[in-house]
C-alpha cells in the first residue's frame, strides 16, 4: 500500500496518508478542514543494506576458476622471467671471469 502526500490549499499543511490504491483521494485537511490535493512525489528509492549486491558477488564457478588461474599465472611468470634473467647474467659474468 502506497503512502500519498497531500497539501491543503487553504493553510498549506502537508501530510502523508497511508491508503490503498483503490481508495478515493482525501478531500479535507485534518487541521483546518480546507480542501486538499494529492501531490505527486518522487517516492522513495530502495536502499541496499549489508554486504554484497555487487556484480562480482554472484559470478559463476567457471568464471572464478578462470580468474584465479589468470591471476596466479601472471604472478608466477613474472617471477620466473626475472630469475631466468639473473641466471643468464650470472653465466655471462662467469664466462668472462669478471667476478
Amino acid at each position: 500500500m502506497p503512502t500519498y502526500v497531500y497539501k491543503c490549499r487553504d493553510c498549506g499543511h502537508e501530510f502523508e496518508e497511508f491508503q490503498s490504491m483503490t481508495d478515493s483521494p482525501l478531500e479535507t485537511c485534518p487541521s483546518c478542514n480546507g480542501y486538499v490535493e494529492r501531490i505527486i512525489s518522487g517516492g522513495s528509492g530502495f536502499l541496499f543494506k549489508g554486504a554484497g549486491f555487487y556484480i562480482t558477488d554472484y559470478r559463476s564457478d567457471s568464471y572464478k576458476k578462470a580468474a584465479a588461474a589468470d591471476s596466479s599465472g601472471t604472478s608466477s611468470s613474472s617471477t620466473s622471467s626475472s630469475s631466468s634473467s639473473k641466471s643468464s647474467t650470472d653465466s655471462k659474468t662467469n664466462k668472462s671471469g669478471d667476478k
